[in-house]
């Protein structure tokens, strides 16, 4: 993350694709494509894992957001029907299950930002993606979002309980969890689980709003936030502020250190571009 981003582009790959990828300005937008529902079929997450993959190493882009077609669903989760007869194709559930679980670490310790946009049902792995994501942003009306696998006779099985538990606390996550319950998104902030509520209509603007200005933060000192506070989140103190001060000594003489302080003293917003 440490060169300047390229000159902005905006590109969109194939309407009829599972995942469109749109870059522009900084900022690399994943939406689901199979409104209404959004299903994450293993088309979906292949994509996904590619576009992530080379997100980490493309300089020119500094936030991702991850997001579903229309103003519908976020998403309902794994597209059961085609876990049930296409599974074997793919190694058996075991290796479904490992690369969704490799997908969704490679999004929680990438080195940039990343934002989901919480609609409609989020549900299952609808809800466990966006819980492996750094943002969440949920719809002020009509958003249901839960871990509901109970009701079918299993436990979430994407990092689920192991995220939610993080994210709201034991007794939040028991709750929800043990009466598979799917709550609102004024409720969603109420205890933790989204850091912003906007108008369905407005929710997307919002991300995209948050994700510009966030890709405008110097790219170094952004990867040692991250990796402080997700890397070494769970590490000792010791641990935890030896990471920090990797991340400080990664800055210091940066000229985005240098551009910083300038800007500081001459009251103005720094520019910061990746050097």
């Amino acid at each position: 993350m440490s060169e300047a981003p390229r000159k902005p582009t905006n590109e969109v790959h194939g309407s009829d694709a599972p995942l469109l990828v749109e870059k522009d300005d900084g900022v690399l937008t994943l939406t689901n494509n199979d409104a209404p529902l959004n299903r994450m079929s293993f088309e979906y997450m292949d994509a996904l894992e590619a576009a992530i993959t080379d997100a980490a190493t493309d300089t020119s882009v500094r936030v991702i957001v991850i997001t579903g077609s229309a103003d519908t669903n976020f998403s309902v989760g794994m597209n059961l029907k085609q876990l049930m007869t296409e599974a074997d194709e793919r190694g058996g559930f075991e290796a479904v299950l490992d690369q969704r679980l490799r997908v969704l670490a490679s999004i929680e310790n990438l080195a940039k930002p990343s934002i989901a946009t919480l609609y409609g049902y989020c549900l299952g792995g609808g809800l466990e993606l966006p819980l492996a994501c750094h943002f969440r942003l949920a719809a002020q009306e009509g958003a249901r979002i839960g871990l509901p696998e109970l009701d079918l006779g299993t436990v979430p099985a994407w990092g689920g309980t192991a995220r939610l538990t993080r994210c709201v606390g034991r007794d939040h996550a028991l709750d929800m969890i043990l009466r598979a319950k799917k709550i609102s998104g004024p409720e969603a902030y109420r205890i933790g689980l989204v850091q912003e509520v906007h108008p369905l209509g407005e929710l997307k603007a919002a991300a995209q709003s948050l994700a510009r200005e966030l890709a405008t933060m110097p790219p170094r000192s952004v990867e040692g936030v991250l990796r402080c506070v997700v890397g070494a989140g769970d590490a000792s103190i010791e641990e935890a502020l030896t990471e920090e001060r990797r991340a400080v000594n990664a800055c210091a003489g940066t000229k985005d250190q240098r551009e910083g302080m300038m800007a500081f003293m001459e009251k103005r917003r720094p520019v910061f571009t990746g050097e």
